[in-house]
């Protein structure tokens, strides 16, 4: 057996020379020749075949594991949404947590948002380090294998491919598996990778390693670095070796999951407590009392293991499934009948189901693993089927597009997931990649930017005002002119200023969303978007949005102007007695005449009474006004049919 003073000697050795051909990521000078700009971006290419030589794994396994945890992007140092860094996602939360805030802290959003109950505002502590479980500090475990220091292994992705591949070889020897160049023979040590502690979760994430391998990809990272990987589309591997994992078994009884991810039962209260007081959700006989027309996208505030405690207190507030970041498994809360409390409006808290991605750090900027990614889709690929919720930005909805239900609500709203949540991935991976559907006269365009070259400056990450990290987005600036010196778009419901904050939505439109083209100018087009005419770069080298095509609605003839709600309520003589009428307030905003925006559905109003623990007295009440539902902002929100003509886009 090495000593750990021989194996640093021999590890920095193996670096040191790979280092001959792999200098730092990015350090290629500008006026290098082509052939020096091909070497350049194959560096990572290279890393991975000299970890895999160091460490006798086999090279495509190395990278069969980094797709799954990153695409094989390095993040420029940043930590993941959980503390992980680099292409093999080395899990350092310890460093990464810092100062991170609740997620259901932030602002002042009542998670329930039914104005017919007391506001609710929890609050939560984010883990400490000492209660970090062992798959959130692999990092550490990497530099005792390797002699590589932590802060080498967190920012350089050379380094990092290297501690990944001490962490495979280790936990094949863990397993009393040698370290065989078939990798059909590594099965048990990519499933215990993650860090899973149950054989269904860990079963799950390898499978989808090996469909990696089986399939094949290849693609240019975040850094610009060309990866391969070639498909064996008849490779076999040894499932059998899940058996001496040692892992425990977790049944899937009474969830509502695909039979494809790794899903547990861990029920939320419904409880009485206090003064008259209950929670954490209210049932609900959904779809046969109402629909489910959205699913909502969210972070979470803490690590799983916190994660899992709030959501079974029952003060706190509750959502349908939690996913953890690491490894992709799926833990179910609340049934789909009921409705749990999570999305700050009632309105689509009674019509949604909620998905809380695990996530706890301070900076937005973070981001998200692919096996978390790949196991959320086909969740909600699952629920879509099920529940026949339309596979579009109308309907999946991110907690940052959810409206305010009244003025007051408006500033509090939620921005999670954020910017740095990749869209255009997202959808591909349910199957619905955003494409163009119409020529340059359909009417509308489907904000489309390529995520890793589109870098909008975004501040506030860290440090208020500070810019962020430099990162590929979702998100694309909105301004008042064809300028970037121009203005930027103004939301009035906010009552300040516009500013380049990352949780700033004033002048932002993400990945997905449709809106009606107000016109073009050069590189820039204008569409309708809170009232106004706003300006986005789309250059046709480089666009940032396709054409699409669709009905669009605008204010009936001789109206000035109609208003915009955040909430599809009834009328007042809809309720019954018993039930009290919940007023149809407008929001600050109108749409007015000549302007057009894109329809998502025609809903009746519609209010779920629920304000008791005895559900003898729950009502869904349904009105006659009917309502559109249309991509109005960032946020989506709601107009009465009456008011509005509805026209083809083109028209």
């Amino acid at each position: 057996m090495l000593t750990r003073d021989r194996r640093i000697r021999r590890t920095a050795g193996a670096l040191a020379s790979a280092a001959l051909f792999l200098p730092l990521l990015g350090a290629a000078p500008s006026d290098a020749a082509p052939s020096d700009a091909r070497a350049s971006a194959s560096r990572l290419q290279l890393a991975f075949a000299s970890a895999a030589a160091e460490y006798h794994v086999p090279q495509s396994v190395l990278l069969g594991v980094s797709y799954l945890q990153s695409r094989w992007d390095a993040h420029a140092g940043a930590p993941s949404v959980t503390g992980g860094y680099g292409p093999m996602h080395l899990t350092d939360a310890r460093t990464a947590l810092a100062d991170a805030p609740p997620h259901h802290a932030e602002g002042t959003e009542d998670p329930r948002g039914d104005s017919a109950r007391p506001p609710l505002l929890p609050t939560a502590e984010v883990p400490h380090s000492s209660e970090l479980p062992a798959r959130l500090k692999t990092l550490s475990k990497a530099a005792d294998l390797t002699g590589i220091p932590a802060e080498r292994l967190r920012t350089d992705p050379v380094a990092n491919v290297a501690g990944g591949a001490a962490l495979l070889a280790a936990a094949q020897k863990d397993l009393g598996e040698p370290l065989s160049k078939d990798p059909a023979a590594w099965y048990g040590a990519v499933a215990r990778f993650p860090g899973a502690d149950d054989s269904a979760t860990a079963a799950a994430y390898a499978d989808d390693v090996y469909d990696v391998l089986r399939s094949g990809a290849e693609r240019t990272t975040d850094a610009g670095q060309r990866i391969a990987l070639a498909a064996q589309p008849d490779l076999a591997p040894d499932s059998a070796q899940l058996t001496r994992t040692g892992l425990r078994a977790v049944g899937a009884d009474g969830t509502e999951c695909p039979r494809t991810v790794s899903c547990e039962w861990i029920p939320a209260p419904y409880e009485q407590f206090g003064d008259n007081d209950y929670g954490n959700h209210d049932l609900g006989d959904r779809p046969a009392s109402q629909s489910i027309d959205y699913i909502v996208i969210h972070d979470t505030e803490g690590a799983w293991e916190g994660v899992l405690n709030l959501v079974q207190d029952p003060t706190y507030v509750s959502w349908h499934y939690s996913l953890r970041s690491t490894d992709g498994h799926i833990a179910q809360h609340v049934k789909a009948k009921d409705v749990a409390w999570h999305a700050g409006n009632w309105y689509v808290n009674a019509k949604s189901i909620g998905l809380e991605h695990e996530g706890f750090l301070a900076n937005p900027d973070a981001w998200y693993t692919e096996a978390m990614y790949r196991t959320s889709a086909r969740l909600v690929r699952y629920l879509s089927q099920k529940y026949d919720i339309p596979l579009d930005r109308q309907h999946i909805l991110g907690h940052d597009t959810v409206p305010g239900p009244t003025t007051a609500t408006i500033s509090g709203m939620h921005t999670d997931p954020g910017p740095y949540w990749d869209w255009r991935h997202y959808f591909e991976l349910l199957g619905r990649p955003l494409v163009p559907t119409a020529s340059a006269h359909g009417g509308l365009v489907t904000i489309r930017p390529d995520y890793a070259t589109n870098r909008p400056v975004y501040t506030g990450c860290v440090t208020k005002g500070e810019p962020c990290a430099d990162h590929g987005s979702s998100e694309v600036r909105l301004y008042s002119d064809h300028s970037e010196k121009s203005a930027l778009i103004t939301d009035i419901g906010l009552g300040k200023a516009p500013t380049t904050d990352v949780n700033d939505l004033s002048s932002r439109v993400s990945t997905g969303q449709q809106y009606a083209v107000a016109g073009r100018y050069g590189d820039w087009t204008a569409i309708w978007y809170l009232g106004q005419k706003a300006w986005f770069k789309n250059p046709r080298a480089n666009p940032t949005a396709v054409q699409a095509g669709g009905r669009v609605v605008t204010p009936r003839d001789g109206l000035k102007s109609v208003p915009v709600y955040g909430r599809a309520y009834p009328e007042a003589s809809a309720y019954p007695a018993g039930v009290p009428a919940q007023e149809v307030s407008p929001l600050p905003y109108k749409v007015l005449a000549g302007q057009k925006y894109v329809i998502g559905a025609q809903q009746p109003g519609q209010y779920y009474y629920a304000v008791t623990f005895n559900t003898d007295a729950h009502r869904v009440v349904t009105g006659k006004d009917l309502y559109y539902q249309i991509q109005f902002g960032h946020r989506v929100a709601f107009v009465r049919a009456a008011d509005v003509r509805v026209q083809p886009s083109g028209s």
